[in-house]
């Protein structure tokens, strides 16, 4: 029996033992997306390349199509009956009247902030002559972007059969618009007062009216909500110096005051503020290698790092994931003068490069007498010899002419 309950101890003791990766939090979104715009990289992701309507988030490209096409955003735009016509009766609104007056940019504005679905057709509109036409654009927008697992039906995302997107598409999306300084500036505004005076905010002050979560850290977002969906929030956040988008869809409806959209946005970015870091991966002044010196009083010549290599990693970051390769001369001489390039050294984390240095000489060599007889001694000592040689030579040559003298 106890050699048994040894050998049990010892069988786990040997078991390798497994470190889990830092991954996602639990989440009421059942599709989550954590993008580092700085790096250009995924950090997180769960269900990006699930179809499903996108709700609301669907007025981000609606946004940005209406910018592309209509020239001038101060365009004054009266609000008609037919602009409002095909607008469900529980759709978001802006507030916005028959006959009352706008420019372009205010509807873009009331399109992302309130998400009103009556500036997104009034945009259409404007734009198209009709929302039929106006989609197409969208469609044709969103093939250019590369979103090919997208299609469109309306202006606003409300459900309907055939109009679907992914997080990965909606990534595209989201970075093709925000190249647009227009498009930028409106997604992180909060509060735009109109030409009529009227005031449009956030979607995000009615969510968290109840909740009181600190969203100070969102720069700018476009939430959205319909049954098929879930609640939906695309949000731009800052951490670490880095800049991140969110996207998430399919969390569960809001129950007494609880938007877990918003839940999940404020996790997530606390999420990337406790286990994310810019992770120091070799130190300035490291050194690489040592190449050797020929004839000079110092043996070798060492080659460091001439700054910090870092990257943006989580905290649980392997280290056997970088490396380093030197690329250049394997010796030197005290010819080799100061400020000659060496060579070149190249920073990996896995298969990316991280950066790459030049590498130059920046000691003086001295030349070492020693170390050149030591060398070639042998070839020293024949030069010696014949030396003593010649010498005893013309020694006996001079003794001969004077024994004929006399």
């Amino acid at each position: 029996m106890k050699n048994t309950i040894f050998k049990l101890i010892l069988l786990i003791i040997l078991l390798p033992v497994q470190t889990l990766a830092i991954s996602l939090p639990e989440t009421y979104s059942d599709k989550v997306l954590i993008y580092d715009l700085t790096e250009d990289e995924i950090i997180q992701q769960k269900n990006i390349d699930v179809k499903s309507n996108i709700a609301s988030l669907t007025k981000i490209i609606t946004t940005i199509t209406a910018i592309e096409n209509i020239p001038n955003l101060e365009q004054e735009v009266t609000i008609t009956t037919e602009m409002l016509s095909n607008i469900p009766s529980d759709a978001s609104r802006a507030g916005l009247e028959v006959g009352e007056t706008y420019t372009v940019r205010d509807l873009l504005y009331a399109s992302i902030l309130p998400s009103g679905a009556d500036a997104t057709d009034s945009l259409a509109y404007t734009s198209a002559g009709s929302i039929p036409a106006f989609v197409e654009k969208m469609n044709n927008l969103a093939k250019q972007i590369g979103a090919t697992n997208t299609n469109f039906i309306n202006t606003t995302g409300y459900d309907i059969d055939n109009h679907y997107s992914t997080i990965e598409d909606l990534l595209k999306i989201i970075k093709y618009a925000l190249n647009n300084p227009d498009f930028k500036t409106i997604f992180c505004t909060k509060e735009h007062q109109m030409k009529n005076g009227k005031v449009v905010k956030w979607t995000i002050d009615m969510y968290n009216k109840q909740m009181n979560l600190n969203v100070d850290r969102l720069l700018g977002s476009k939430t959205g909500y319909t049954k098929k969906t879930g609640l939906a929030i695309a949000a731009l956040f800052k951490a670490h110096n880095h800049d991140f988008l969110m996207i998430t869809l399919g969390a569960k409806p809001y129950i007494y005051g609880n938007f877990y959209n918003l839940r999940d946005a404020v996790k997530l970015i606390d999420f990337i503020d406790h286990n994310y870091g810019e992770q120091t991966l070799i130190e300035k002044n490291t050194l690489i290698k040592s190449i050797p010196v020929k004839f000079s009083k110092n043996d070798n010549y060492d080659i460091k790092t001439n700054n910090d290599i870092t990257k943006f990693l989580p905290k649980d970051y392997d280290l056997n994931d970088f490396k380093y390769e030197y690329i250049g001369t394997e010796s030197i001489s005290f010819m080799t003068s100061k400020n000659s390039k060496l060579g070149k050294v190249r920073y990996y984390y896995k298969d990316e490069i991280l950066s790459e240095e030049d590498i130059f000489m920046n000691e003086k060599q001295t030349i070492s007498i020693f170390k050149i007889f030591h060398q070639y001694w042998h070839i020293t000592l024949l030069i010696i010899v014949l030396i003593l040689l010649k010498l005893i030579s013309k020694t006996k040559r001079k003794k001969k002419k004077r024994k004929k003298k006399y």
